[in-house]
Order: C-alpha cells, then sequence, then structure tokens
C-alpha cells in the first residue's frame, strides 16, 4: 500500500475530518472514495460526450426489438 501527503490549510482539514466523522469514514476512506467517484465521473463524461460526437455522425437508432433481432442473426 502506497502514502501519498496533502497539504492542507487548518481550516480544511478540520472540514474533513469533521465530514469523515459525520459519515462515520475514516479520513483515507472519505478521500479514495471521493477522488474515485471523481475519476468514474469524468470517465464516464468522456465515454457520453464520445458518443453523442458519434451519434451526430450518424444518427441511426433502433428499437430493443431491431437490436434483439440483430444478435439473433449474429449467432
Amino acid at each position: 500500500m502506497t502514502t501519498i501527503s496533502l497539504r492542507l490549510e487548518e481550516a480544511d482539514a478540520a472540514l474533513i475530518k469533521e465530514f469523515a466523522w459525520m459519515n462515520q469514514m475514516t479520513v483515507s476512506d472519505l478521500i479514495r472514495q471521493t477522488v474515485m467517484e471523481k475519476i468514474a465521473e469524468d470517465f464516464d463524461l468522456k465515454v457520453y460526450e464520445k458518443a453523442i460526437k458519434d451519434f451526430h455522425q450518424d444518427p441511426a437508432t433502433y428499437t430493443h426489438g431491431e437490436v434483439g433481432k440483430m444478435l439473433e442473426e449474429m449467432e
């Protein structure tokens, strides 16, 4: 396991510690969870932006039934 240091103003550190305590978490768990959620949100946003760009280039859509038939044909 690796340790990462973080420099904070006293007021920010107190706020983070209080927030972690209120949510019955350690500061490490709070920061780890928050950073991982941010990474996932950014990744999801990039995937969404690419999907919208791709859709604008080829706006074809399919019904659930059409997709089911396509999948059956692939078998």
